[in-house]
């Protein structure tokens, strides 16, 4: 069996455009180390994409969130260029968390891994989510490759993932 990493949203508006975050911008390069790897092993990668249309701000996260990002086909929904890696799958998901992970992983895997951004936000949705449908394959999150909009909700993040027997690595 192989392994997976999950590389969640780590898109240009969330790096350096309309929810430009300085710490997303600072875990690229571990990201980068770790894509490198599962390549050279040969293992699988998927990178999330945060998918949102022209009208979302008239949606109900618009509603809460009123800042346009991540819209479909756009320069700020592409993945970040330092980590953008074409051969391997993209999921578009329209919200935190990607309802089909169920259904979208057709093998099984020794381990699945997520790293990427907003370790409060979409990183610890995919991962419960994940852990909900494969509670018995190892769900790794890499807190050196996640970053947040703050250190105290990434460290709540991190918590929350602990609590629900998900493996938080690297943590400070």
């Amino acid at each position: 069996m192989s392994k997976l990493l999950i590389v969640i949203d780590m898109q240009e508006d969330f790096v350096r455009g309309s929810l430009a975050n300085p710490a997303a911008e600072a875990i690229i390069p571990n990201i980068k180390k770790k894509i490198d790897k599962y390549l050279k092993n040969g293992d699988d990668i998927i990178f999330t994409r945060d998918t949102h249309s022209v009208c979302y701000l008239d949606t109900p996260e618009g509603k809460k969130l009123p800042v346009e990002h991540c819209i479909k086909e756009t320069k700020g929904w592409l993945v970040v260029d330092e980590l953008c890696h074409p051969e391997c799958q993209h999921i578009n998901k329209p919200t935190f968390g990607y309802k089909y992970w169920d259904g979208e992983l057709t093998k099984e895997y020794d381990s699945i891994e997520l790293v990427g951004t907003c370790t409060s936000i979409c990183v610890v949705s995919n991962a419960i989510l994940i852990k909900t449908f494969y509670p018995d394959t190892p769900i790794i999150v890499d807190a050196s490759c996640c970053a947040c909009v703050s250190e105290e909700t990434h460290k709540a993040a991190l918590t929350v993932m602990e609590c629900c027997q998900i493996d938080v690595i690297n943590k400070e």
